[in-house]
């Protein structure tokens, strides 16, 4: 795994990572750019990077496919915590990406189960994921995939741990019994089957997941760990979150990849 500890914005870096990669891949009607894109605070400046990219004319969406990561279970899709508003309101309204080309997990689908073997076919027949950007829990997971989850696993419904539930209820007015139970998700089998897999890691407490992540040892336990598996997977985060790593700070330069 490729480790780059950023001085700027990690939204920043990974925005200009994202156009470069985009452009450099040349997508077209018959061959899209697949990206897989995250939810939450970490990734909330690299969307706005992203617009501002867009709005420039340094990059259009045009020929770019989006599957999001995951999505709760019970939430109607205008509730404004759930991730089709998220996406809506950060990054799709925003720039020209067409509305069939975006895909999102319904939480409110009836078969949950046919929801998620919908999703995958989805992936497949789009050819699978270019690139997959997440970001990474306090514990070390990815998507929903919680601690123990099975490496193989592919679209699937999971119960969140309470940890995850306290840990997102500041966006359900600070009270854990308000957010969701259960979510769908991409597995871990999905996401490692994606061409190539960024993380964002963002501040001290996401530390103890970052030093799994990259010294630690490959374990369920630590869900970013297969990362290291993977044949290009990269881990971006900023000083504090890197800081139980053993780097000496004159090498932490900006942008420079470890």
């Amino acid at each position: 795994m490729r480790l780059v500890v950023c001085d700027v914005s990690i939204g920043a870096w990974t925005a200009d990572y994202l156009v470069a990669q985009i452009r450099a891949f040349r997508p077209d009607g018959d061959r899209p750019f697949v990206l897989g894109l995250p939810t939450g605070s970490t990734p909330l400046e690299m969307y706005q990077h992203l617009v501002k990219a867009y709005c420039s004319g340094e990059i259009s969406f045009e020929h770019v496919v989006t599957f999001n990561l995951d999505e709760y279970v019970g939430l109607a899709q205008d509730h404004d915590q759930s991730y089709h508003t998220y996406m809506a309101r950060e990054f799709f309204s925003q720039v020209n990406l067409r509305p069939e080309n975006t895909y999102l997990l319904d939480g409110e689908a009836t078969n949950l189960v046919a929801e998620c073997q919908r999703y995958e076919a989805d992936i497949a027949a789009r050819g699978g994921l270019t690139l997959c950007v997440g970001g990474v829990g306090e514990a070390g997971h990815i998507a929903f995939n919680e601690a123990g989850a099975d490496f193989g696993d592919r679209t699937h419904v999971q119960r969140l741990d309470p940890s995850t539930r306290r840990a997102n209820a500041r966006f359900f007015g600070h009270d854990p019994e308000q957010v969701p139970a259960l979510a769908l998700t991409m597995g871990i089998g999905t996401i490692f089957a994606a061409q190539e897999v960024l993380i964002l890691a963002q501040g001290a407490r996401k530390s103890q997941a970052v030093y799994q992540a990259i010294a630690g040892e490959v374990t369920p336990l630590w869900p970013v760990s297969v990362l290291q598996q993977h044949p290009k997977a990269m881990l971006v985060c900023d000083r504090a979150a890197a800081e139980k790593l053993s780097i000496q700070d004159d090498d932490l330069t900006n942008n420079r990849e470890k």
